[in-house]
């Protein structure tokens, strides 16, 4: 067998990480090495981009520990099947890599996943001793995402979330049926059970925090997972129900959706095609109305159309308003935040504007769309003290005149 390079593992193992997309750093304690204390930082701008919630750019290295695989879930570029160029990182490599990519300004911090070699114990215990090296070794204080394996043992996964920022396991599909179907190796209760220990110790960690100062922070950032969408017949309002039971269940950050993406040498029991990546983008829509919009699950659901898949052409709140028209118009002079918050067009930032600006003065048409980026988008829905949309609210052709415009594509 041929000696790879460390640039030839790299550009494998990178590759090979790009079908995970849950590594967004929003969340962690602030660290940085001012004052020559330590290497790294969780702060400040920066080979994966992710986005805080206050728009920071993060960089992460994001790779694979190795794409060996002993499993065999249909779905992976990976699985043990697949004729794909293999490598292996050894901790230490990775811990060079890192160390190396910081110090010339490249990220601000680490995206470390693996598929399973030799067994999942084995596996979790090279993931924590990349993050340990970091943190003792070379008091590393950037950010560390770990993907945890839920069929290690549960001490190990423990330690791995005293040294990483975040943790995550994944659920990877929508329902227990096509996990069975298309992941062989994997239980949905096993997954489940390992992300409930998780959420345990995160809030055991902080109640402890707060008693004992110097008590050890465990997963600061949290826990996330990701679904694949669209490897399954599983549609939209499934994903819905089954993300927001997950929130509820485990106290998630984030729950990451990827859609699936046809891989070479594929199985028969696999889609030829993948989904729209504008399903995709429906999807995390649906999921900030859920989070930050107090739209419950069966209201983003009641949004789809009758296949249980959401509109592509329109977004999940413009849907769900066309399907209740009857809540609508809304006054924005009066209405309470909860009521703005569902008017097309109106974000949290826009609701907040307007709430501010109507304590001083009663507010025109004019006034909301100094305030908002898309009055067009809004006036169907809203009536100020020298605008009612009168019979436009209830126009049958009003979804054709509210969506996107299609763009014929140029080549030159």
């Amino acid at each position: 067998m041929v000696q790879q390079t460390l640039r030839q593992k790299l550009e494998i193992l990178a590759d090979a990480a790009k079908y995970d997309a849950s590594c967004a750093s929003s969340g962690t304690a602030k660290k940085n090495s001012l004052g020559g204390k330590g290497v790294g930082s969780t702060e400040g701008m920066g080979i994966c981009h992710a986005y805080a919630p206050d728009g920071r750019c993060i960089s992460l290295l994001k790779i694979l520990l190795t794409n060996h695989c002993i499993f065999d879930c249909h779905y992976c570029i990976n699985r043990k099947s697949s004729n794909v160029v293999r490598a292996r990182f050894t901790p230490q490599e990775v811990v060079d890599l890192t160390l190396n990519f910081y110090r010339r300004n490249y990220i601000e911090g680490l995206f470390l996943s693996s598929g399973i070699v030799k067994s999942a114990d084995h596996t979790m215990e090279q993931l924590v001793e990349v993050a340990r090296i970091l943190r003792e070794e070379h008091d590393f204080r950037g950010y560390i995402h770990l993907k945890t394996i839920p069929e290690a043992d549960a001490e190990i996964i423990h330690r791995a979330g005293l040294y990483a920022d975040r943790v995550s396991i994944n659920v990877e599909l929508p329902t227990d049926s096509g996990l069975t179907r298309l992941a062989p190796d994997k239980n949905a209760s096993q997954i489940e059970g390992a992300m409930g220990r998780t959420k345990a110790r995160i809030v055991q960690a902080k109640d402890e925090r707060k008693r004992f100062r110097h008590a050890p922070r465990f997963a600061p950032a949290g826990q996330s997972t990701q679904m694949i969408v669209g490897a399954d017949d599983a549609n939209d309002a499934a994903i819905i129900g089954k993300a927001s039971r997950l929130y509820n269940a485990f106290g998630l950050r984030r729950v990451y959706y990827s859609a699936f993406s046809p891989i070479p040498d594929a199985s028969a029991v696999l889609p030829l095609k993948r989904p729209p990546l504008l399903r995709e983008h429906r999807l995390y829509q649906s999921d900030w109305l859920m989070r930050f919009y107090g739209f419950a699950p069966q209201e983003v659901a009641d949004a789809a159309e009758a296949d249980g898949n959401l509109p592509l052409d329109i977004d999940p709140k413009m849907a769900w308003a066309l399907k209740f028209r009857e809540s609508f118009p809304v006054d924005v002079n009066r209405a309470a935040k909860e009521q703005l918050l569902r008017v097309p067009g109106l974000g949290t930032q826009a609701v907040g504007r307007i709430l501010a600006a109507r304590r001083h003065r009663r507010l025109r048409l004019d006034d909301v769309a100094r305030l908002t980026a898309s009055i067009a988008k809004v006036r169907p829905f809203i009536c100020t003290i020298d605008w009612r949309p009168t019979l436009l609210t209830d126009r049958a052709d009003l979804r054709r005149l509210l969506a996107p415009k299609q763009e014929q594509l140029e080549l030159f």
